[in-house]
């Protein structure tokens, strides 16, 4: 029974079987093909069975194994490593069919080689998905046939291994490479100059010349009789939240990815910077109901809770209660804090009715408002307009696209920081504007 499981025709072997049946058809109007039609078969037949013998002598001829990563890395390529080596006395001829995840959609995935005794080989493939989830992987198969080409034998490894897709770990490593070689530009990180004094007070100390004058603690200077001048320090340990909106306006693809995954996977690694830098760290995702919460903390360990609750994120088609947003806010956040809110808005309309609580957020924390480009309308702007119909189109596009630079101007009119950015850029402008805070000072 494993031995017909195993077994498969070579293409080539119906080519033989075809020419055969055009020699018996002919054979009726010319009689002297009938005997060499004959002979053709029995010669067929003993190929057919030493190439059988050939294949199965060997008891197991490929050794072979699949090396995925422990976890996907969501929106980038992740290579899939193949290793296989053969046992076979004489050169082979592979056929490697790896069965993917249904996630990819993919069923004509081929790789053809040849192998001789002995031979370690591997290749690489990649894969890129584009939803968080459990990813199972099927058979490998590889299909050995010899010179020959009348059967093949079908060996099987590794079969239903299942890999998480985590939020984008690959675009986390590559940032926080990125700042500790000072490579910032690379990714257009901007290099911001500090403005002013920080805020955090360390200690009063003598008055040294060459000390800014304006520290000078006069208190201090009338209890000691001598100048005595305040010192800060670069200020530390400052609350930090990703905020993320859950609902429907964040299902929206770009790219085959949704707005929401860009949002988490700027999320992670906005966060391994922040902590990275000493600030507290904590998230906050919600729609209808406050669906996570995780308090500030600076820890850099606390980074693997984090990721645990972005992989767990999930969206559904409702519209996000931004009053529900405010409220847990007020009562879970007491300190000063910034608040980094990823969400979108497609009307100016949508804005203005969430424009109270957003406002009332902003008179306690500093918070950042970060909505998308609509870069399929920017790409249909691009584009000449050639009849009345994509002229129509194009003028609606526009009026979309001039509400977005709106919105932006009356969030910052209420003094609340926006980043408009296309999807791609989410992470690279996201860290820009907390670099930017942070240099500023105003946190």
């Amino acid at each position: 029974m494993k031995f017909i499981k195993s077994l498969y025709i070579h293409n080539t072997f119906f080519r033989y079987i075809a020419l055969l049946a055009a020699g018996f058809i002919l054979s009726f109007w010319i009689k002297a093909i009938y005997p060499i039609a004959w002979i053709a078969t029995y010669v067929l037949a003993t190929l057919f069975l030493f190439d059988i013998f050939l294949l199965y002598t060997t008891k197991n001829g490929i050794e072979a194994s699949r090396k995925a990563p422990q976890k996907l890395s969501n929106s980038d390529l992740n290579p899939i490593t193949i290793r296989f080596k053969s046992l076979y006395p004489f050169k082979v001829l592979l056929s490697i069919i790896d069965e993917l995840p249904v996630q990819f959609q993919k069923r004509d995935f081929e790789y053809n080689t040849t192998a001789i005794k002995g031979e370690k080989r591997e290749f690489d493939y990649t894969v890129r998905p584009v939803d968080r989830g459990e990813y199972v992987f099927g058979n490998m198969n590889i299909f050995v046939s010899s010179n020959l080409r009348i059967v093949k034998r079908r060996y099987v490894f590794q079969k239903d291994q299942m890999v998480p897709v985590y939020p984008s770990i690959i675009q986390m490593q590559q940032y926080d490479f990125l700042a500790t070689s000072n490579n910032l530009t690379e990714f257009g990180l901007k290099k911001i100059r500090r403005i002013g004094h920080t805020q955090e007070f360390e200690q009063i100390k003598d008055y040294i010349p060459g000390d800014d004058f304006r520290t000078i603690n006069w208190k201090a200077t009338a209890k000691k009789s001598q100048l005595m001048v305040n010192q800060y320090q670069d200020e530390k340990s400052q609350p930090i939240y990703s905020i993320i909106d859950t609902g429907r306006v964040m299902k929206m693809p770009f790219n085959g990815l949704k707005l929401l995954d860009y949002a988490i996977n700027s999320t992670l690694a906005f966060s391994n910077v922040a902590l990275k830098r000493n600030d507290k760290t904590g998230m906050i995702s919600f729609s209808k109901k406050i669906e996570t919460f995780l308090p500030a903390v600076q820890k850099i360990t606390y980074l693997n809770t984090i990721l645990e609750k972005l992989y767990n994120i999930t969206t559904a088609y409702t519209d996000s209660d931004f009053g529900l947003l405010y409220a847990h806010i007020k009562r879970k956040i007491n300190h000063r804090s910034l608040l980094l809110f990823y969400t979108n808005f497609e009307h100016i309309s949508a804005l203005r009715r969430q424009l109270p609580f957003l406002t009332a957020i902003a008179k306690k924390h500093m918070l950042v408002v970060i909505f998308f480009e609509n870069t399929e309308l920017e790409n249909l702007i691009a584009k000449d307009a050639e009849d009345l119909q994509s002229i129509y189109h194009k003028t609606i596009a526009e009026k979309f696209s001039l509400e977005k630079r709106l919105m932006q101007k009356e969030l910052q009119q209420y003094g609340i920081q926006t980043i408009l950015t296309k999807p791609e850029h989410l992470t690279v402008n996201t860290i820009n504007k907390y670099l930017e805070i942070k240099a500023r000072g105003i946190l």
